[in-house]
């Protein structure tokens, strides 16, 4: 019957049915009903316990799609720390997944009910769903939520919680790393969104889409691992050095430094403290072999200065106006040798024109038309959401 599910689900819908190919199914009755598992060489398998087959269409048809919606939504990335976390961890995933699966949305109990009222789902006729003011929530919100829910009621038995309507374990035990898992899931995700995204449903397209927008890699490693990249590497004449054909001649030596200009938008709309945990990053790349340009724009460009180690504390902010990032980036472009450029912005202006390698830092409170852009024009490695 499983089988069955797959087909019928393959036909009806082409998004689906593109994120199904290559994902095999294989018989295991140890777990509860099904289970995801990423294995070492890249393939994705659906444990499942035969007596699922017994199920009707409707219900096995949902297990796949809760399956698939844990790959989309990439929470294979957050593994809990303990059995208290993860029975809450387990049903945040389902209520983020459930809302999305109307014939399990139909049956399901809003979290605040179940926390209020200290029962649980079973998962059969009865599941876990979003209360009804966080509707659309990512499973992140739904357990930061849930943590401080029950730090309030203190003795609430958290593990005589149900378990998950899937068995996640597998999930969070791969020999795979998961960036090789977020990179394999993601690209898949990407081509099936692209070419199929269209006819999805409204809500499922708008968590797609910002699950495709989310860095694969914390924010700060992602700058660093820019700013390794712009290193580039320059000769000059050294007496130290012997000269390899005249002996008597100065050598040559190569120094090799990361170039680049950071650009920090500062209009009105900026967060203070979100500037403050940016300078902090650029900071610390300061302290290795870095060369770095630092301009300063809102309309305009209000201050431009070679940034050294340190210099934060006599840094001073100038700006507080609308926002142009055009005139910066080409000031970066046109008076620096920087072969990479970071910009710092809410992204509530236009997406200007780089002909550099550029890094896009949005701050939380970002523009979501600009990440878009964004990602059409430099690719989807191109944003990185400060968080």
């Amino acid at each position: 019957m499983i089988e069955k599910a797959l087909e019928i689900l393959t036909k009806e819908n082409p998004f689906y049915a593109y994120l199904l190919l290559g994902i095999q199914l294989k018989k295991d009755n140890n777990i509860r009903n099904i289970s995801l598992k990423f294995t070492k060489n890249g393939d994705i398998f659906f444990f499942y316990n035969e007596k699922i087959n017994k199920k009707p269409i409707w219900f096995l048809k949902s297990l796949i799609l809760h399956e698939l919606m844990h790959i989309i939504n990439q929470h294979f990335r957050i593994k809990p720390k303990n059995n208290r976390e993860k029975k809450i961890w387990d049903l945040a995933m389902d209520a983020a997944i459930n809302q999305f699966i109307p014939e399990l949305d139909a049956r399901s109990v809003p979290l605040n009910l179940l926390i209020e009222e200290g029962h649980g789902v079973d998962n059969e006729t009865i599941f876990a769903g979003p209360p009804p003011f966080m509707i659309n929530a990512t499973a992140e919100e739904y357990f930061e939520w849930m943590m401080k829910e029950f730090e309030k009621k203190g003795d609430f038995d958290i593990e005589s919680l149900p378990d998950s309507l899937d068995d996640h374990s597998n999930m969070f035990d791969s020999d795979m790393p998961v960036e090789m898992i977020i990179e394999l899931t993601q690209n898949k995700v990407g081509k099936a969104f692209n070419m199929f995204g269209k006819n999805l449903e409204s809500g499922v397209k708008q968590m797609v889409s910002l699950t495709l927008q989310k860095s694969t890699i914390d924010w700060q490693t992602l700058i660093r691992r820019f700013a390794g990249a712009t290193i580039k590497g320059e000769k000059y004449l050294t007496p130290l050095k012997p000269n390899r054909r005249y002996d008597n001649q100065p050598g040559w030596k190569y120094e090799y430094k990361s170039k680049l200009a950071v650009i920090m938008d500062t209009s009105a709309s900026i967060i203070e403290e979100e500037l403050n945990q940016f300078i902090s990053e650029i900071e610390k790349i300061s302290k290795y072999d870095a060369e770095i340009t630092l301009i300063q724009v809102d309309e305009s460009v209000t201050l431009i200065t070679e940034y050294k180690s340190g210099k934060w504390k006599d840094l001073e902010i100038y700006g507080g106006g609308e926002t142009n990032l055009q005139p910066a980036v080409d000031l970066a472009q046109s008076k620096t040798r920087a072969e990479g450029i970071i910009i710092f912005t809410d992204g509530h202006v236009d997406v200007p024109v780089v002909k550099r390698r550029v890094l896009f830092v949005l701050s939380s409170k970002h523009n979501p038309e600009f990440i878009e852009d964004a990602v059409k024009i430099y690719g989807k490695n191109s944003v990185v959401i400060l968080k």
